[in-house]
């Protein structure tokens, strides 16, 4: 069997993906898909029945298209890649949001493609419209604000505000997160469709919101402008100036715009104003300013009309979605503040039993310490007790020994009267022995001249003695040892008897002398006796004046009679002194 030859089966299939500002979903589509059975699938899978205002985008080149709704998808310029990737995003935007936008998810997904617009700087923003908005932003993500949960840092990971703005001042990123925050407090109770409303209420506002601007020319001069389509109508641009428009035509004052190739013809609903012409240099730009100021001319006149049947419908769903959701937010708010009361209830009772608890311990330590405390002054009374009766004991010996010193200061006195009268009889003896020592002397000195006298005689008895033998027996020999001469043994016998005399008067002195020496040793022990007695008594009397200082009964005792110095040893110095002199 040959073959000649087979067909490529053309697939029946192709994959697209659809990329919406929140998620992105892949779809299997027949080849036979129109644009209008894509979009449909796309707006059903998300929910979506405000269809008129969004639309599938795709990239040509280097601009953008809409997909066609009316065509088959694959009949169009879109991309031959696979998948197919489509942007699902606002076409259309309304004049006022709050009105228009019925839908929850209408708003989300227009809040999130402004919001891109305004970070991308699509849409200019001033700094102070930019920290407002970005205030709702951060409630519409995390709600109300809460400082236990919200932390400083907890917005460093969000995109909040554009570059230019932070670039035009000197502030840190903390800076900004603190200004965002203020306002963000403010918002406390906004429920997230709320605040996603409020931020659209404010970014309809802006200039460039909702404006497509494309790049004309005027005829003739080959100006270079910029035409605006919005749902509000036409306008005609400086090229560096996208805010203020130098000529606007509004959809109501338009009579008709026609195409011809490369040439817009605006004309308006005023005959006597001229017409206005605009040149465009690519086709594809062309049939996309076309599409978008017909589909907003369009959305401008059905505003004026009134709604259809559908729109009413979910208006009034809306409307009792939004009623239902209320009442669900006041329970809800209701139900945390009751949770949060008793939280708060909960705390208070914890924080009192913790403080009736604490205030528990504290008394039952401060009872711990009144009952030490007891124990404590009852020991300290009764140390003290021991110590009243230590020293009324320590006053009687006190008192005792104050009787005991004034007996013995009696005693004292008495011993002191005594000791100066044996200082006065002293005194009188060593005046009597000094007399007895003058007198002794001056016999001493009668018995030195009367022994220096008869030592005299004597030499001049025996001078004259062997003179006379000399003369009368100048020849005689010496006498006969039988016998002797009677006048010579006579001679012999009065010198013996001298000498006998002379020897016995100076026993009798020597003797004398001894006596007087062992008197006065003896009268000279007693004067040091009495000197140290009376050094004593002088030291008994200061100690006993320091006690009685001390004890507050101090009494002035007369001082001891002074003794000159020269009497009290006039009679030592007298003895001595006749003593050398012997």
């Amino acid at each position: 069997m040959s073959i000649l030859g087979l067909k490529k089966k053309q697939p029946k299939t192709f994959k697209v993906k659809v990329i919406t500002m929140d998620a992105e979903m892949e779809f299997s589509c027949e080849v036979k898909w129109k644009g209008k059975d894509l979009f449909d699938l796309v707006c059903r899978t998300i929910g979506l029945r405000e269809t008129w205002f969004f639309g599938l985008r795709y990239t040509v080149k280097d601009t953008y298209a809409w997909l066609k709704t009316e065509k088959r998808v694959l009949d169009q310029e879109v991309p031959k890649d696979s998948p197919i990737t489509f942007h699902f995003l606002a076409k259309f935007f309304p004049e006022k949001v709050e009105e228009e936008l019925v839908q929850e998810i209408t708003q989300h997904l227009f809040f999130l493609q402004v919001k891109k617009q305004i970070l991308d700087e699509e849409i200019f923003c001033s700094p102070e419209a930019s920290v407002l908005l970005a205030s709702y932003a951060v409630q519409a993500k995390y709600g109300d604000y809460d400082p236990n949960f919200h932390k400083p840092g907890f917005l460093a990971q969000d995109e909040l505000l554009p570059k230019r703005v932070l670039m035009q001042y000197q502030m840190t990123a903390d800076m900004w997160e603190e200004k965002i925050t203020a306002w963000y407090a403010e918002h406390r109770g906004i429920a997230r469709d709320e605040a996603e409303m409020d931020y659209l209420k404010i970014a309809q506002d802006l200039e460039m919101y909702g404006v497509s601007y494309f790049s004309i020319t005027q005829n003739k001069r080959d100006t270079e402008l910029l035409l605006g389509v919005d749902a509000q109508g036409l306008h005609i641009y400086n090229p560096n100036s996208k805010l203020n428009p130098n000529k606007s035509f509004p959809w109501s004052g338009i009579r008709n715009i026609s195409y011809s190739e490369k040439e817009f013809t605006i004309k308006p609903l005023d005959k006597k104003k001229d017409v206005f012409k605009f040149y465009s240099s690519q086709l594809r730009v062309n049939k996309l300013i076309l599409q978008l100021c017909i589909g907003n001319h369009d959305l401008f006149m059905r505003r004026r009309k009134v709604d259809s049947i559908e729109v009413q419908q979910m208006k009034a769903q809306a409307k009792e979605e939004k009623a239902r959701k209320k009442v669900e937010r006041q329970i809800l708010a209701r139900e945390k503040q009751m949770r949060e009361e008793a939280e708060r209830a909960k705390d208070e009772m914890e924080r009192r039993l913790f403080q009736l608890q604490d205030e528990a311990r504290q008394a039952n330590e401060a009872l711990i310490r009144s009952e030490e405390t007891a124990d404590l002054l009852a020991e300290k009374a009764q140390i003290a007790e021991e110590e009243a009766k230590l020293l009324a004991h320590k006053a009687a010996e006190a008192e005792q020994e104050r009787q005991r010193l004034e007996v013995t200061a009696m005693k004292t006195k008495e011993e002191k009267r005594l000791m100066e009268q044996k200082m006065r009889e002293a005194e009188q003896l060593a005046v009597k022995l000094v007399e007895q020592s003058e007198r002794r002397s001056k016999e001493a000195d009668h018995l030195k001249q009367d022994l220096s006298e008869a030592k005299d005689a004597e030499r001049r008895a025996k001078q004259k003695l062997l003179e006379i033998t000399k003369t009368t027996y100048p020849l005689i020999a010496p006498p006969p040892s039988d016998g002797g001469d009677p006048s010579l043994e006579m001679a012999s016998a009065r010198m013996d008897f001298k000498d006998t005399d002379m020897k016995r008067l100076s026993m009798e002195i020597e003797r004398e002398r001894l006596e007087y020496m062992e008197k006065s040793k003896h009268l000279q022990d007693q004067l040091k006796e009495l000197k140290s007695e009376i050094e004593s008594l002088k030291l008994e009397e200061q100690q006993q004046a320091g006690v009685f200082a001390h004890r507050g009964e101090a009494r002035a005792y007369p001082d001891p009679p002074y003794i000159p110095h020269s009497n009290r040893n006039s009679a030592y110095m007298a003895q001595m002194a006749y003593f050398e002199e012997v």
